[in-house]
């Protein structure tokens, strides 16, 4: 039979495998339109506006819950955040900064706070633009976080997964490869510093205000639930000793301060603020400003009167806003798989990924570029519009290809928030603000210029698709991922660049050169092996578990199963236990009932003989 079998296949050919990346068919399982009588159509178009409305209030509630999620984490690490900022000798190494801006914005979650608290030291003087280049380059990695964590999320389809993970990480692959190649770049020539000052120097420009557009919406919810005050974190990076011992909670919303001159008692002569206003005598006495705060309103949001400290208030307000994350994730996904079917399917998809006819096929990626920047100035954050096409990369609506222009988009669209937000500075620190800005529009421009016009150029696509293929094989390494490039490299880095230079290049250059000799190895083992020798052809002469996964995730499973079947052992453990206290009480019952020589109990006799009966089949047939 196996030779037939074979026979046959090759009669008939190798049968051609489907490409994982091929966008999945939305099929229409429901009546056509035409076939609808009125009464049907009508409920159809009542059940469709009720499926929108439900989509944007669960959008809603996505927005919202990001919004609180970036709040408990400035609760539970904000203190620390600006504790790492005030080191500014540390921040005087490039890698170091780096590395700081990654963490920092890792966690806040916001790189909208950590470039905030950079622009407060620099306008301070405690910290120059050059120096804070490499902390805006490593708030652009941080950020990209979030839509990684939520294609987490999608982990329990296989082809979903892939397409998600993808589709996420191809902004971490461009912000890493961005800064792999514009970081030295900067340290060697101040390119993004030179330029920016040549901008900031040839426009006279005018301080202005901010705008609030989708803030407008989402403030009422989310300062119904919890308010910060952010100057804490700016206070304690630029050194101000006060607001350490402050809470981040803001308790007061409305206050007034009134600033009275006034005479005050001072030590000495030495101490009075002019010779004219200084009178001595028994006591030394001076005029001087009192400054007295008058507090009038109390904000009104839910953890205003709550005596927990900021770690227990952020942890609780972490705990809550991931499960109404994960939940309205879930759900707006289940609505959009429901929604997308049929024509409408087709008309989505048509608009979103094709291309203009040659030769202005490029256009179309241009054009995505400037709805993903367009997108993220109306949500005001990146991560919040990045994490919202991740399920639709991931269901099949947007291809990875057209991901790519749209996160790239979203890189810009928030430097133009933060440029506009600069704006409002006040005018003797307006050039700074808006430099640093314009070094974070600059650096993601430079981005874009190197990893997207020419095809061949956009690594990040083929990185990422190489990360969904494996993560789709072994699920595991996702978590492996985002471990490592968000934490434990950065650390190894700084760990690094902490122990001098002479550390940092006898350890990372020869690091650097393996993997640079492995990745051309790899290359040409792909595409042309002839020219290596037969040895490097392939990996098998090193150890299987130095080339290949599979005895990782042989243990990872071997270990997830004994994990899981302790839990299980446990579980039937306690229920053996149930049902032999049930047994002894069925078997008492049982024994009463023989006591009693009525004729009337012998039906009851024997249905309890029957329940003991099916006790005995479901314990011999547990697992």
């Amino acid at each position: 039979m196996a030779a037939a079998h074979s026979t046959v296949a090759l009669i008939e050919g190798e049968p051609e495998e489907d490409d994982p990346w091929d966008l999945p068919q939305l099929k229409d399982t429901g009546v056509p339109w035409s076939a609808l009588d009125t009464k049907r159509k009508v409920l159809s178009v009542l059940l469709s506006l009720g499926k929108v409305i439900l989509l944007l209030g669960f959008l809603y509630m996505f927005i919202c819950s990001l919004d609180i999620l970036s709040s408990a984490f400035q609760l539970v690490g904000g203190k620390a955040a600006g504790d790492i900022f005030q080191e500014n000798s540390v921040l005087a190494n490039p890698l170091a900064g780096l590395v700081i801006g990654v963490l920092v914005t890792l966690l806040v979650q916001s790189s909208s706070t950590s470039s905030s608290i950079v622009v407060s030291m620099v306008s301070s003087g405690l910290l120059t633009v050059q120096l804070a280049v490499p902390i805006i380059m490593g708030t652009n990695i941080g950020t990209s976080v979030t839509n990684t964590l939520v294609a987490m999320t999608q982990a329990g389809d296989r082809s979903t997964f892939r397409r998600a993970f993808a589709g996420a990480t191809v902004h971490d692959f461009f912000n890493w490869l961005s800064v792999l190649v514009l970081l030295p770049l900067e340290v060697a020539t101040g390119y993004l510093y030179i330029v920016t000052k040549l901008i900031i120097d040839s426009f006279n420009i005018q301080s202005g205000e901010a705008p609030d557009l989708l803030n407008v919406i989402t403030d009422p919810l989310t300062e119904s639930i919890i308010m910060l005050d952010e100057s804490v974190i700016s206070g304690i990076a630029t050194g101000d000793a006060e607001a350490r011992n402050k809470s981040l909670i803001k308790k007061w919303c409305k206050t007034f301060t009134n600033t009275t001159l006034m005479n005050v008692t001072v030590p000495g002569p030495e101490n009075c603020t002019s010779p004219s206003h200084c009178w001595v005598g028994n006591l030394t006495f001076t005029l001087k400003n009192v400054s007295e705060t008058y507090y009038l309103q109390k904000c009104k949001h839910l953890f205003v009167d709550v005596n927990l400290s900021d770690l227990a208030v952020g942890l609780i307000l972490l705990a809550l806003s991931l499960l109404l994350l994960c939940s309205c994730l879930l759900l707006i996904v289940k609505l959009l798989n429901s929604m997308l079917k049929g024509q409408v399917a087709v008309v989505i998809k048509k608009i979103l990924n094709t291309d203009f006819p040659f030769p202005f096929g490029w256009v179309a990626g241009y054009i995505a570029i400037v709805v993903g920047a367009g997108m993220t100035f109306l949500f005001q954050s990146s991560s919040v519009f990045t994490s919202a096409i991740t399920p639709l990369v991931g269901i099949g609506v947007i291809s990875i290809e057209r991901a790519y222009p749209l996160s790239l988009g979203a890189n810009i669209g928030t430097t133009t928030t933060a440029i506009m937000a600069a704006m409002a500075s006040p005018g003797d620190t307006l050039a700074n603000a808006l430099q640093i800005a314009l070094v974070h529009f600059l650096f993601n421009i430079s981005g874009i210029i190197l990893w997207y016009p020419i095809p061949f150029t956009r690594v990040p696509i083929r990185l990422a698709k190489g990360l969904g293929n494996i993560t789709a094989s072994y699920r595991w390494f996702a978590a492996v991922y985002i471990i490592s490039c968000f934490f434990a490299l950065p650390l190894f880095v700084f760990g690094l660049s902490m122990a001098g230079w002479q550390v940092l290049v006898g350890v990372g250059v020869p690091l650097v050169a393996a993997l640079i000799v492995v990745a051309a190895i790899n290359v040409l083992q792909r595409r042309r092996p002839g020219c290596l020798p037969a040895a490097l052809r392939s990996w098998d002469f090193l150890p299987l578990w130095a080339h290949s996964l599979e005895p990782w995730d042989r243990v990872v499973t071997a270990v997830t199963a004994k994990c899981c079947c302790c839990c299980k052992c446990c579980q039937v453990a306690t229920d053996d236990q149930e049902q032999r206290d049930e047994g002894c009480a069925l078997e008492k019952d049982v024994h009463m009932l023989e006591m009693y020589d009525n004729p009337a109990m012998s039906a009851e006799k024997e249905l309890e003989g029957e329940k003991k009966t099916q006790f005995k089949i479901l314990k011999s047939t547990q697992l």
